[in-house]
């Protein structure tokens, strides 16, 4: 599964979990993120999913699903219960370059 961001493509390590392939299933999708708490993005995927969440302490580059139905990305930090997706190896300054400077578009294909 391939990760653009606007229409920069990144590389994704993704977890191996019935949520990515869940997610999988839906592509090509495209979702409108929306700047959140000044370390992350937030979108809703359209439907629920199958979810496993756990507390989990997130940082840049992190990919979570929250509540069954929303995908984040993370360009700082946070704890909450998600379901991990997949990382973004890129830096902190990189990730804040790609999510830190407005509202963005996702694609998955």
């Amino acid at each position: 599964m391939r990760l653009l961001i606007g229409e920069t493509e990144v590389p994704v390590t993704w977890e191996e979990n019935a949520s990515v392939e869940a997610l999988r299933e839906l592509c090509p999708v495209t979702i409108r993120m929306s700047m959140y708490g000044g370390f992350e993005q937030v979108g809703p995927i359209g439907q629920s999913i199958v979810r496993d969440d756990i507390q989990t302490d997130t940082s840049y580059g992190d990919i979570v699903l929250y509540s069954g139905n929303q995908i984040v990305i993370f360009y700082g930090s946070n704890s909450w219960a998600y379901t991990r997706l997949g990382h973004i190896p890129l830096s902190q300054k990189e990730m804040s370059q790609l999510l830190g400077n407005g509202d963005v578009t996702i694609t998955l294909k």
